[in-house]
């Protein structure tokens, strides 16, 4: 019964204390509207400048501190919007002197959250019904990411300034690094504001375009929430550039969140990553682009870093942000030493390192063999190893369809092996406890229906080869319905990916097809004209040529006017490729992405044959090891 009065007495000082600071709010609102901003855009609708310079000269210091006054206590009530002050003192008063009465005025309300909340241990109710907004905006809510969390806080317009200080009081950081964040935190925002009232002035006063006006203000925002950035980046977090903690890899996350939207929300399973400590290796099952966020969403102990394509870190502004973000490039499918290395110094630093070992996105919505079996490698590493699964990310977004669609996806945590285990299993159980680990068929693990109208569309490129009568490149996939052109076949996907006639489904049609490239592989022999882009080694100078690829049994080759080279095909343990675009691959250091001139679905075609060669040579090697044994 005490403790019950008690929280009555409390409820009932938090009451009071919100209707006399929302009293003072609208008192001074009413002075300040009263007295200044009515009078004053009166004045410059009529464009009686001289009267409103007047106006200002009379009201000097009452004016001034009537923004500071309002910038205050709207932050510490949190649920009047901070906007309105600062338009109307952009309008009011030079931007110089707007900013900084502004500044002043949240570096105030910033400091009073502070008393309340470490003296007294108050927390608004407003921002009680913020705060889940606020751990669900990002990943990075950790003590040591505080301040780089408040920042980016701070440059999202639906977060209230006054919810992001009681935060920030709540935790660790001490006075000054809390009210230097604020005081330089709020600044985007408040220039902003500012700059709509002196842009809003303008358009008033001489009739400049709308579109002018947008334009402008989205520009300048653009331009200060860059100089911020920098700012943060030199000053305060310029002992983590180039690793997770960096600002660069929150800024990196936050674009992909915006990029991705806030649904679907991916279901996070993590149960078995309870008491795992950083370091650790990642492996994961490849089936989306965005996979790589779909991870971030699990509860790391530490920012992990990521084995990304090389291609990725050399592209011009994407090589600083990857560098600066302690992202790790590797050439896809060809043997290098540095990425291990940089692996092994990620995990020396106490960062989780993520690795997709398929390499590549799945193309039927099975996953792909891995290759490059890393068994030996792990163990090596000494860290534990995390096995995740994502399912259902494949029908959001399948390589051979450009149109994403928003889809449940799950990700769970499915086995965590212990180091001290990695060291007695042998290299072959390991690497079958992997691939069975991540292995997923989206058409057997569907999380949702599929009521879409247009699903086959762009499936043409991936299943090239008619299930029916076998001809090539004679598929299109319209709406739901794959057609051949050559027999008239029609096949309809179901609001379950299910095709309502044999083969079923697009693993069964993509089998089909195995099978019959599969009877023709001793005789392969494809040819295609191509148009070439010619990436430099490590990011250098790109140049386009035109020229012939040809791929056999033994061999892959490509020729031009300025370029030849021959790989045998046990050294290509798969081919990378975009549906119905281009196959790429590494030659000496140098990418290669060939566009076919005719028939681009061919490209799933040449892949599919090095993917059966491949199968045909481990095959082999497997028996021959077991009959040794």
């Amino acid at each position: 019964m005490a403790l019950e009065k008690k929280r009555d007495r409390a409820g009932l000082s938090e009451r009071l204390s919100s209707v006399i600071l929302l009293a003072a709010v609208i008192l001074l609102y009413a002075l300040f509207l009263k007295d200044i901003l009515i009078p004053f855009l009166r004045m410059e609708l009529h464009h009686d400048l001289n009267g409103a310079q007047e106006l200002l000269r009379e009201k000097g210091l009452l004016g001034f501190l009537a923004v500071t006054l309002v910038e205050a206590l709207q932050m510490v009530l949190v649920f009047i919007p901070a906007e309105f002050i600062q338009i109307s003192s952009g309008l009011s008063y030079p931007l110089y002197l707007a900013v900084l009465l502004c500044d002043l005025g949240a570096c105030l309300g910033a400091s009073i959250i502070f008393v309340l909340v470490r003296a007294f241990g108050y927390n608004s109710t407003a921002y009680k019904k913020n705060k889940a907004r606020i751990t669900n905006v990002s990943p990075l809510l950790r003590d040591r990411n505080t301040v780089l969390f408040m920042y980016l806080l701070f440059l999202m317009p639906i977060i209230p300034f006054g919810a992001i200080c009681y935060y920030g009081s709540g935790t660790k950081l001490g006075y000054g690094k809390y009210i230097r964040t604020v005081a330089t935190g709020v600044i985007p925002s408040i220039l902003v504001s500012n700059l709509m009232g002196a842009a809003g002035e303008a358009f008033l006063l001489n009739d400049i375009p709308f579109w002018i006006l947008v334009l402008l203000i989205f520009v300048l925002a653009l331009l200060l929430f860059a100089i911020i950035f920098l700012f943060m980046e030199k000053i305060f977090f310029k002992e983590y550039d180039g690793t997770p903690d960096s600002p660069m890899y929150g800024l990196i996350f936050l674009i992909a969140r915006l990029w991705h939207g806030a649904k679907p929300k991916p279901e996070i399973y993590e149960k078995k990553m309870d008491g795992v400590q950083a370091p650790y290796i990642l492996l994961t099952n490849h089936e989306s682009f965005f996979d790589f966020f779909y991870i971030h969403q699990l509860p790391h102990p530490k920012n992990p870093t990521y084995l990304v394509n090389e291609y990725y870190c050399t592209r011009p502004i994407l090589r600083g942000m990857g560098k600066r973000a302690g992202i790790i490039p590797k050439k896809l499918f060809t043997p290098e030493i540095s990425s291990p290395v940089r692996t092994q110094r990620a995990l020396k630093k106490g960062y989780p390192v993520v690795i997709f070992p398929e390499g590549r996105l799945s193309p039927d919505g099975r996953s792909n063999p891995i290759v490059d079996e890393g068994a030996v490698f792990f163990k090596r590493l000494n860290v534990d190893l995390v096995l995740v699964r994502i399912r259902g990310a494949y029908y959001a977004s399948p390589k051979w369809r450009k149109k994403r669609y928003r889809t449940a996806v799950s990700v769970t945590v499915e086995d965590v092996i212990k180091k001290e285990d990695l060291r007695s299993m042998d290299d072959k159980t390991l690497n079958r406890r992997i691939a069975q680990t991540l292995y997923n068929d989206a058409s057997k693990d569907q999380l949702c229906i599929y009521p879409q109208k247009d699903k086959a569309v762009g499936l043409g490129d991936l299943l090239y080869r008619c299930a029916d009568c076998g001809a090539l490149y004679t598929v299109k996939g319209t709406g739901n319905d794959l057609v051949c052109s050559a027999c008239g076949s029609r096949h309809s996907l179901d609001e379950h990916y299910r095709f309502t006639e044999v083969p079923g489904s697009i693993p069964g049609w993509y089998e089909q097809i195995r099978e019959m490239e599969k009877a023709e592989l001793d005789t392969l022999d494809l040819h295609a004209a191509v148009r070439t882009l010619i990436h430099g080694k490590g990011g250098g100078k790109s140049r386009r040529e035109t020229g012939e690829c040809k791929l056999t049994p033994e061999s892959f080759s490509y020729q031009s006017d300025k370029t030849a080279f021959s790989i045998p095909t046990e050294k290509m343990n798969a081919l990378a490729f975009s549906c119905g675009k281009e196959f790429e691959l590494y030659h000496e250091g140098e990418l290669y992405y060939f566009y076919p001139i005719e028939q681009r679905c061919q490209v799933a075609r040449w892949a599919l044959a090095v993917d059966l060669l491949t199968e045909r040579r481990v095959s082999e090697r497997d028996k021959k090891t077991g009959e040794q044994e």
